[in-house]
Formats: C-alpha cells, sequence, structure tokens
C-alpha cells in the first residue's frame, strides 16, 4: 500500500475515534481543511462515503463502520508495540490511561501511584472517573478498575485491593425524628440519597444480602447525587440515608456525626481489579504500575 494511503487511514481512524474533525485535526497536528480534504479523497479512491457529516456531529457510515473495527485496533497494536519499545530506556517511561470508579480511584488508585510516581518522572499517569463500564478497548484505555465480579472473562484481572463493604448511615439528629431501620424492606419508609449510574440509565439499586437472601430495594428521597462526596455531605447534614462505602464513613461513625444501621445486612464485595486485554503489550511503565497497585494480604 502507498505511504499516502497509510496516512490517509490514520487521518481516517482519528476522525472516526473522535467523532470530530476539530478534535482529529488537533490530535494529528494538521488543520481541519486540510483533515476534510484527506478524507474526501479517500471516499474518492475507495468509491464509498465512509463519514457522515452534519453541522454538529461526524459519525462513520456503515461501511465507515467496518473500516474503522478492521483497521483502528491494527494501528493501536502497532502503536503499543512502538510504545513497548521504551523498554529500551533506562527508567520506564510512558503515558499509562486508566478508567476506574470514584471510591476506586480515591482508595485504592491514588494512594499506590503517589508512592510510586516520585520515583519514576517519566512516567505519566491518566485516571478518568467513570461510574459507568467504560469498554477499555474501543475508548484506547490501558486499563480499568472494576470490582472483581464486574469484569469480563476475557479480560486478565489483577486484583488491587482487599473486599470492602457498603454501609447505610445517617447522622443522628435524622435518626431522633426516625425510627431505625430493622430489615432492608424498612427503608422504603425512609428518605434516602439516591446514586445515579449512567451504564444503566437510572438510580441504583440498594443491595442487601443475609443468610443467602438477597434483597435489593429501591429508595425514594430529595436527593439524586452521581458521586461519594456529595452524598456524604448530605448523610452528614442530616437530610437523608446514605449508602456508602464503609471506608468513607468510618471516621464519622467513630466520631459519633454518623450512625450505621443494617450492619448485618451488608456483606462484603468481592474488592477492586485492574483488568486489561489479555493480548495487550505491556509496556514497562504499564507492568511497573500493575506491580505497585498489586494487593498483597
Amino acid at each position: 500500500m502507498p505511504r499516502h494511503d497509510m496516512n490517509d487511514l490514520l487521518a481516517f481512524v482519528a476522525v472516526a475515534r473522535e467523532r470530530s474533525f476539530t478534535k482529529a485535526a488537533a490530535k494529528l497536528g494538521v488543520s481541519q481543511s486540510a483533515l476534510s480534504h484527506t478524507i474526501r479523497g479517500i471516499e474518492e479512491r475507495l468509491g464509498i462515503r465512509l463519514l457522515t457529516r452534519t453541522t454538529r456531529s461526524v459519525a462513520p457510515t456503515q461501511a465507515g463502520e467496518r473500516l474503522y473495527q478492521s483497521v483502528g485496533p491494527r494501528f493501536a497494536e502497532i502503536e503499543a508495540e512502538v510504545a513497548a519499545l521504551s523498554e529500551l530506556r533506562d527508567k520506564p517511561a510512558g503515558t499509562v490511561r486508566i478508567t476506574a470508579g470514584e471510591h476506586a480511584a480515591n482508595a485504592t488508585l491514588w494512594p499506590a501511584l503517589a508512592k510510586i510516581l516520585p520515583s519514576y518522572p517519566d512516567i505519566k499517569v491518566e485516571i478518568t472517573v467513570d461510574y459507568g463500564l467504560t469498554d477499555i478497548v474501543a475508548e484506547r484505555y490501558d486499563a480499568g478498575v472494576r470490582l472483581g465480579e464486574q469484569v469480563a472473562k476475557d479480560m486478565i484481572a489483577v486484583r488491587i485491593g482487599p473486599d470492602f463493604r457498603m454501609a447505610v448511615v445517617g447522622s443522628r439528629t435524622y435518626f431522633e425524628r426516625r425510627k431505625r431501620p430493622q430489615t432492608p424492606r424498612d427503608l422504603t419508609a425512609h428518605e434516602c440519597i439516591n446514586l445515579r449510574l449512567p451504564t444503566y440509565g437510572g438510580l441504583y439499586i440498594w443491595e442487601f444480602e443475609k443468610n443467602k437472601r438477597e434483597v435489593n430495594v429501591h429508595v425514594e428521597g430529595q436527593l439524586v447525587f452521581n458521586n461519594i462526596a456529595l452524598r456524604l455531605n448530605a448523610a452528614l447534614a442530616g437530610l437523608q440515608l446514605a449508602y456508602l462505602p464503609d471506608d468513607r464513613v468510618q471516621a464519622d461513625i467513630s466520631a459519633g456525626r454518623l450512625v450505621r444501621v443494617l450492619a448485618d445486612w451488608c456483606p462484603p464485595f468481592s474488592g477492586y481489579h485492574l483488568y486489561y486485554p489479555s493480548r495487550r503489550q505491556s509496556s514497562p511503565a504499564f507492568a511497573l504500575l500493575v506491580e505497585a497497585l498489586r494487593y498483597r494480604r
């Protein structure tokens, strides 16, 4: 294949990935008009439209999506192999992109990174906090962090944290005016803070289990948040009950600012795992981070 055809394919993959001529041009270091001209050229040579353009968006056609799914991963593999050459350097270097939930990022990723990164100034780490179950291959992340039960079977999974439990908590002032729930079903009579998860397009269902009996409860309340800090602050303010990781509320429970209920209904989860594709060629920087994050009992 002529060199210019390879360059044109790279340009097409960039636009298809970013769904934007502006963003793709910025990443490729070319002008938007030059990039548009390149795409028109490859479409003319192939005799088929690859992209559908509107004033607000760009999306691959059926043919374009087929081409993108075919050549996109191959270019990604080439980039990964080139990045792996950094092992010839004296020290690991390069950028590692990770997607994780808020709790995993704060409780597991950050403590490990804070210890190791000062010793490796050539390693850059990009963490995207996302509650959705991101497709790390399609979104070009090096790895993701999720609970062990959420990791796909075709991924390599490395445990990076201990089991943990959720906790239902409320302030003392809240329980001065409301009876403490004895079973999860009692929560339907309480004001509770909801969490919205983008993956499911709805509100998170509070999950409980006792003596192998599972109970899921749709709670109601005035507040809906998508992060931990706001839910914790609302619980501390005495407004409603919150369902939070127990390590985030333990200090407030010990200090008497929060009261925990239904503790016997909150079994441990399987802990956080770092996961990545089995075919991924690990760079020295990535391998170093995996070992630094690996959970050791």
